[in-house]
This record gives C-alpha cells, sequence and structure tokens, in this order.
C-alpha cells in the first residue's frame, strides 16, 4: 500500500457490519483497493472489518460514497455502509435528509434517531428480479439449490430454506461465485420466512465472505419474500448482528432502516 501520510480514520458499523471511513474530502489516497486489503486485514491495527467506506465530494449531494470489499474489490452500493455515512454526515452538519451518491445511483436519507439510538431510513432504489423473475438452479454441496436473483445495482441470489444457520453458506456462496450464471460473483442470502412480516437471514458477500449483516441482502431477502412468499410489507429481517427493518411494494423504491454505530477514531499511516 503506498503511504500518503497520517489520516484520521473512524470504525464504524451498521448491524454489526463492520466499515473503516476514509474522508477523501479532497481525495489523498491512489489505490483504495490496496487500502481496503490493509485496514481491513483482521490482525491489522484495527481489528478487521469488511469494507471501507471513501467519502468524497459530489456537486449535488451531501457527498459520494465508494465502497471497497475487505479482498480490494469495489462494490456498487452497500445499505449498511450507507447508514454509517449517513451518521458521519449528520454529525458533521448535513441535516435529518439528504442525498448520497454511490455507484448505484442516488440514495436518499433520513435520520429517524439521533438519541438514545442513532437509526437512519436509506431509500435504496429500485428493485429488480434479472431472469423474469425466474427461479435460478444451482447444484452445490451435492444438492440443487433455488435461487431468486435480486437486484438493487448490486446482485444477489436468495435461497428460501428452513434452516440458514444448517447451511454450509462459506461453501455454498463460493459454489455460486463459480458459477458461469454469475460471472462477476454474487452477494449470497439463506432466509427462513419466520411469518408473513419476519425473516431470518444469513449473508455472505461477495469480495468479503460471510458477514454479520448485508442491508442490500436484506432488501433482496424482503422483496423476494413479497413477491414470491406472500410475505407483507414491512419486514422485520433478522441478521445475526440484529435486526433491520424494509418497507417495498412492487413499482415503488425500497426502503431499509436500521442502526449506524462509530467505535472509534485513529489517526494511521495510510
Amino acid at each position: 500500500m503506498r503511504t500518503t501520510g497520517r489520516h484520521d480514520v473512524v470504525k464504524m458499523h451498521g448491524a454489526e457490519n463492520a466499515f473503516v471511513l476514509l474522508d477523501e474530502r479532497p481525495p489523498r489516497i491512489e489505490r483504495y483497493a490496496d487500502v481496503a486489503r490493509t485496514l481491513c486485514a483482521p490482525d491489522g491495527e484495527l481489528g478487521g472489518a469488511d469494507g471501507i467506506l471513501v467519502v468524497r465530494d459530489a456537486p449535488g449531494f451531501a457527498a459520494e460514497m465508494r465502497i471497497f470489499n475487505a479482498d480490494g474489490s469495489e462494490a456498487e452500493m452497500c445499505g449498511n455502509g450507507v447508514r454509517c455515512v449517513a451518521r458521519y454526515l449528520a454529525e458533521r452538519g448535513a441535516g435529518d435528509a439528504f442525498a448520497i451518491e454511490t455507484l448505484a445511483g442516488p440514495i436518499g436519507v433520513e435520520i429517524v434517531s439521533r438519541a438514545p439510538a442513532f437509526a437512519a431510513r436509506v431509500d435504496v432504489g429500485t428493485v429488480t428480479f434479472p431472469n423474469d423473475a425466474a427461479a435460478t438452479h444451482v447444484d452445490a454441496l451435492g444438492r440443487t439449490w433455488t435461487a431468486y436473483d435480486v437486484s438493487l445495482g448490486n446482485p444477489h441470489a436468495v435461497i428460501f430454506c428452513d434452516d440458514p444457520d444448517g447451511v454450509d453458506l462459506t461453501a455454498l456462496g463460493e459454489a455460486f461465485e463459480r458459477d458461469a450464471r454469475y460471472p462477476h460473483g454474487t452477494n449470497v442470502h439463506v432466509a427462513r420466512i419466520v411469518d408473513d412480516a419476519t425473516l431470518q437471514v444469513r449473508h455472505f458477500e461477495r469480495g468479503v465472505g460471510l458477514t454479520r449483516a448485508c442491508g442490500t441482502g436484506a432488501v433482496a431477502c424482503a422483496a423476494a419474500a413479497i413477491r414470491f412468499r406472500g410475505a407483507r410489507s414491512p419486514v422485520a429481517v433478522r441478521v445475526p448482528g440484529g435486526t433491520l427493518g424494509v418497507a417495498w411494494a412492487p413499482g415503488e423504491t425500497a426502503r431499509l432502516t436500521g442502526p449506524a454505530e462509530t467505535l472509534f477514531t485513529r489517526t494511521i499511516d495510510v
């Protein structure tokens, strides 16, 4: 990693989906992929993270957010990460409602609570179902898995099952990433329908592996449950790191509500 001097970095998490935030206004770092691999290392000085959030100037927006996974790959969008950026900007004068630019398009943000716990609602945009909403069938781990492909500007494969905890999700996610139908990889989620407004979900994120939460993945699971399994909005999505709220109806944009926590700020060589 090319050293560009001392930087203040902020470690944050959204439902235990952990990030290191870099304020690049103005930009000083040349290769964010290298920075991500270094700062997210589990044995590094920051204790590991799922990715870095790069905050940059963007005319007409509160800021631009770019997301780099722990392996250095860039993601189009991150529902938990955008709430962390929202908190960072709100605490520095952005107000209670603003928009953040991302590779997946503009994301509207509303701060719904500052105390005792911070929470934000983000409009994560349009939900689409590639393949004309037809199910995808993937052979892996000795069986055929039925998955629903969902896009929020980034790709997701949603699998409904009776026992998400019983699935070897690392092996399954890696198998999906090797499948020719996903040439750019995909996030893989296993979901159990608890009732018509509640899901239990586990996540495998491309470029990261197992994560405690995936914001756009929670939206993808909720939308698939509404579209294909008769669930009703809003849906409470229980993930290993907490509970996220998803509101969506066909023809509308999806809204994701959840927490964002600041763990610490540190000055390091970047």
